[in-house]
């Protein structure tokens, strides 16, 4: 299934270094030699996440557009060889296929259905393997940049807790970025931007995500503007 991404924040964000490097460093350990990447975009999470020593890393990305970046960004050497593109959705791989490791990086508040999604996310996990999703967190922070670029919703702990699928066990389960929040809470009452601008972004990318990064773990990554899952297929 094909369709065109309505977002036009990828480019503003493939600027934030230190926030890719945070979930880069938060996920890296849940990261196998085969992974599948849903919702690749333009690969500017691929980027700080794929390992040289992977056997396999498919971009799945539904837009076609979005999909060439991937493949120029392959051929022009900004992603390793062993980097695959693929145009779809999950349905539109084979059921057999199999990986080591799913990721939904910003991605499954894109998604209506996502119970749905997950159910499918978890029947390729091979044994042993993990299943990784990041997402916006707290609905009272929905505002009207959610809905510009395409959310359905926002998330906390519980809503994951609800939509994990069964047989998987859950491994973590973490807010990051407690300094966002504020930010994100300020824009919601005070700003009411519908999109931030590169100014904006650079401030939470230099400044505030190098405090979260000494704060969340201070605060138990009990607060934050993002929320992580991790589960496990058992072997």
């Amino acid at each position: 299934m094909k369709h065109t991404y309505v977002g036009k924040e990828l480019d503003l964000f493939a600027a934030a270094a230190r926030w890719k490097s945070y979930v880069r460093d938060q996920v890296a350990p849940y990261v196998g030699r085969d992974v599948l990447e849903v919702g690749a975009g333009q690969g500017g999470t691929t980027r700080f996440l794929i390992k040289p020593e992977a056997d396999r890393w498919v971009c799945l990305e539904p837009d076609p557009s979005l999909a060439d970046a991937l493949l120029h960004s392959i051929e022009a050497g900004e992603l390793p060889r062993h980097c695959a593109v693929r145009v779809g959705t999950q349905v539109d791989l084979d059921a057999s296929e199999t990986f080591d490791t799913l990721l939904y990086i910003d991605v499954l508040e894109h998604i209506e259905h996502d119970r749905a999604e997950v159910v499918r996310a978890a029947a390729r996990l091979r044994p042993g393997g993990h299943l990784v999703v990041l997402c916006p967190a707290h609905q009272w922070l929905f505002t009207p940049f959610d809905e510009s670029i395409g959310h359905f919703r926002r998330y906390t702990k519980q809503m994951f807790r609800e939509i994990a699928p069964p047989g998987l066990d859950s491994v973590r389960l973490a807010y990051l970025d407690a300094i966002g929040l504020l930010a994100s809470l300020g824009n919601k009452l005070v700003l009411r931007r519908s999109m931030p601008n590169p100014g904006q972004i650079a401030v939470w990318d230099k400044i505030m995500i190098p405090l979260s990064r000494l704060v969340d773990p201070i605060l138990g990554h009990t607060v934050g503007k993002s929320v992580l899952g991790i589960w496990r297929k058992p072997f």
